[in-house]
């Protein structure tokens, strides 16, 4: 009798919804092996018997054959008395235990489905809803775990004889793929009045009506991108001033035609998280002007539902997507009730959304806004939490972040902090965490800010120990996290605003840091912020506080504004490295009021030209960056007749050199020589290069953000993976 063996495997990591049991079913029918697998709270188990070649063949496979979706973290293996088992079957899934098992995000419709979308003789033909085991809905469908279609919002569509046969082969497609369905069994469409929901849409928009879409984790509005009026209406209805808009294309080549893709942005555009990616625009397309005024990126993303495949195939044009929601609330998911003063119509369905969730955005590789098709798989924490952790994130860009042993679930995009609306969905979002991963906190970490929300959130909870975190010393362990570093690192935050521990506001900073602790050992020159808060808005103001008299004022309130600075009259004193690209683009005539957050400085960026290779000098004693030099600069090239672009690219090129100088101080200081960059003016791409290539050039390692955005959106992780530690 042929010798035979037994091995137990344990499968920890994103394995379900993802197509792994089907696969290791697969895998042990081809090896003539016996046992079973299934899915239970902690992961997926296997019990694998048979010849030890097979069962040896087996494990090697089981990592190097893994189904596309699947993010493998641990196989556990440990020997078992055979029990004679004569073939592998697929065990119904326990839901007992404590919970360790991962939830996949949301995939784009792969290219099977979407070959069966388009082929006339199959029986999903332009079906909106068609998906498999390797792609569709995941994240926001989960109700709970496991994975299992009663734990879906698919737990009220009963499949139908074939669906349930496919779903029952293990050599199909459709085999244990829970949100299975068919238009005989399936969600359907929905629009008012209309006999055939998707043509009407399609008239609708080539009409120039604003239509509200409901998609995978929200509403949007759409309307046709070269539709002038359209897309003026919208953002008139939106009160959406001058944000750009994204734009969804049917396929690369039209993508092409509106923007120059390189092979970075075609491997976002195409992989299977579908993000938004910003690409430098063509000119001279017919995208209409109200779409991204002024502006020289363009966001594009290709179709990710088959309902989008269909909408954009039809139509035969680019349409603008934009989150479903008015300004600063957050996106609509329950009901397109919230659109009604702005949709002219919805084309909805009836399929339920657990968790809203809205889309990423992504630029030249680093993520700006993590979300759809990258929450809610975990970080790695390199040092392991020693009790559950809550961190509650930042008042912008708000995420939060559970954190247990060496996981960090860094949540899906919040938003905004500052109306109840998003407020609800923080603390939603935390309770619907909390339940799908098990965690309890017992240590809860926010912002040193009194007045953020998720601060009071924090102060408000009782039973668990708090800690505080300073801002920008959360921004450097986000990068520390995010590169599976420990420090100490020198740190480079440069923001727009942080509460320093000295009370006043922070955001050029140098620290000394790891994810123990942190020293500030040096800033920008602070100045007067004059008008608080409207410093921000009128970035004018910041010139004021910058060159006082020095300059020749260019408004009427100007001398008003630098005595309130001079004079301290509610004028907070700020080391903002945000404050100081506000005042350049002011003094270049690019903006002085913005509309949204940053919008000074990303238009500063779009002027600069890129092959202009000197900067301002700038003085760095003792770690003090004295930023008006560079305002000095400014007023000079543009008193000589300079040109802007020259102007711009000049700013940036100073700033890198500072950064530098910084750097090489601390590290004499401090004999450390990695750099950790982050804070959202490191979204600038063109400061961002120079920066890490001057320092590169002399001897530093550079990290920078990979996994979560260098914005606020990667504070929670920061606080977490402090307050772990």
């Amino acid at each position: 009798m042929d010798r035979r063996i037994r091995r137990d495997v344990r499968v920890d990591g994103v394995v379900q919804g993802v197509g792994f049991r089907p696969y290791v079913h697969a895998l042990a029918t081809r090896l003539e092996l016996a046992g079973r697998v299934g899915n239970d709270v902690a992961g997926v188990f296997v019990e694998v018997e048979g010849a030890p070649e097979a069962v040896g063949e087996f494990l090697t496979a089981l990592q190097r054959d893994a189904p596309p979706l699947a993010r493998i973290e641990h196989v556990r293996v440990t020997e078992a008395a055979p029990s004679g088992a004569a073939r592998f079957e697929i065990a119904p899934s326990d839901a007992a235990g404590v919970r360790n098992t991962l939830v996949s995000a949301d995939s784009a419709t792969c290219a099977d489905c979407v070959r069966e979308l388009f082929d006339p003789a199959d029986r999903r033909y332009r079906y909106p809803f068609v998906n498999c085991t390797n792609c569709g809905p995941r994240f926001t469908i989960v109700r709970d775990i496991p994975y299992d279609r009663p734990l879906t919002t698919m737990a009220g569509f009963d499949m139908c004889g074939p669906c349930r046969a496919e779903y029952d082969d293990p050599g199909d497609r459709r085999f244990h793929a829970q949100p299975t369905c068919c238009p005989d069994c399936g969600p359907r469409l929905s629009l008012a009045a209309a006999a055939d929901p998707l043509a009407d849409a399609v008239r609708r928009l080539r009409n120039g009506e604003v239509l509200a879409v409901k998609g995978l984790g929200g509403y949007h509005l759409a309307v046709a991108a070269f539709h002038p009026i359209a897309a003026a209406t919208l953002r008139a209805r939106k009160h959406r001033e001058d944000k750009p808009f994204a734009v969804m294309t049917a396929d690369v080549d039209q993508a092409r035609q509106l923007c120059f893709v390189d092979g970075e942005s075609l491997s976002d555009l195409t992989g299977h998280r579908r993000p938004i990616v910003l690409m430098p625009r063509r000119d001279g397309t017919p995208i209409a002007a109200a779409v991204a005024p002024g502006n020289r990126y363009l966001g594009v993303m290709l179709p990710y539902t088959p309902l989008h495949h269909l909408l954009l195939r039809d139509l035969g044009e680019p349409i603008v997507l934009t989150s479903g929601n008015l300004s600063e609330e957050p996106i609509a998911y329950r009901d397109a009730a919230p659109l009604a003063g702005i949709a002219d119509a919805v084309l909805d369905h009836d399929r339920p959304i657990h968790i809203r969730t809205d889309d990423s955005v992504v630029r030249a590789g680093a993520l700006l806004r993590r979300s759809r098709g990258y929450a809610p798989e975990p970080v790695t924490l390199t040092r392991r939490c020693r009790r559950p952790v809550l961190a509650c994130g930042a008042e912008l860009k708000n995420t939060f972040c559970l954190a247990k042993d060496s996981r960090a679930f860094v949540s899906h995009h919040i938003g905004d902090l500052e109306n109840m609306q998003t407020y609800r969905s923080f603390t939603e979002g935390v309770e619907h965490f909390s339940r799908l991963f098990e965690i309890t906190p017992q240590v809860v970490a926010h912002d040193l800010h009194p007045e953020y929300l998720s601060t009071k959130y924090a102060l408000g909870l009782d039973g668990v120990e708090l800690v505080g975190v300073q801002h920008h010393h959360a921004h450097i362990a986000s990068c520390l996290a995010d590169n599976r570093e420990p420090g100490p690192v020198i740190g480079v935050a440069f923001d727009g605003t942080g509460y320093g521990t000295d009370g006043t506001i922070w955001g050029g900073e140098f620290l000394i840091a790891s994810l123990h602790g942190f020293e500030r050992i040096g800033h920008l020159a602070p100045v007067p912020m004059p008008g608080g808060a409207a410093a921000i808005r009128q970035p004018w103001r910041m010139a004021a506080a910058y060159l006082g008299d020095t300059v020749e004022s260019w408004r009427p309130e100007w001398n008003a504004v630098v005595a309130m600075a001079a004079k301290g009259v509610n004028s907070p004193v700020t080391s903002s490295a945000g404050r100081l690209f506000d005042a350049a683009a002011a003094l270049l005539g690019v903006r002085d009021e913005i509309n949204y957050e940053g919008q000074a400085a990303v238009e500063l960026e779009q002027l600069a030209d890129p092959g202009v290779a000197d900067g301002y000098p700038v003085r760095v004693d003792e770690l003090i960056v004295q930023g008006v030099d560079l305002l000095h600069g400014i007023v000079a090239d543009r008193a000589a007749g300079i040109e802007p672009p020259v102007i711009a690219a000049r700013f940036h090129n100073g700033v890198a050199a500072a950064i530098l100088a910084g750097c090489r101080q601390a590290r004499d200081r401090s004999g450390l020589d990695t750099v950790a960059l982050s804070g959202g003016v490191f979204q600038n791409v063109l400061l961002t290069t120079r920066a890490v290539n001057l320092l590169a050039n002399n001897g530093f390692r550079v990290l920078t953000h990979r996994r979560v955005p260098t914005n606020d959106g990667g504070i929670s992780l920061g606080q977490a993976a402090i307050a772990g530690a």
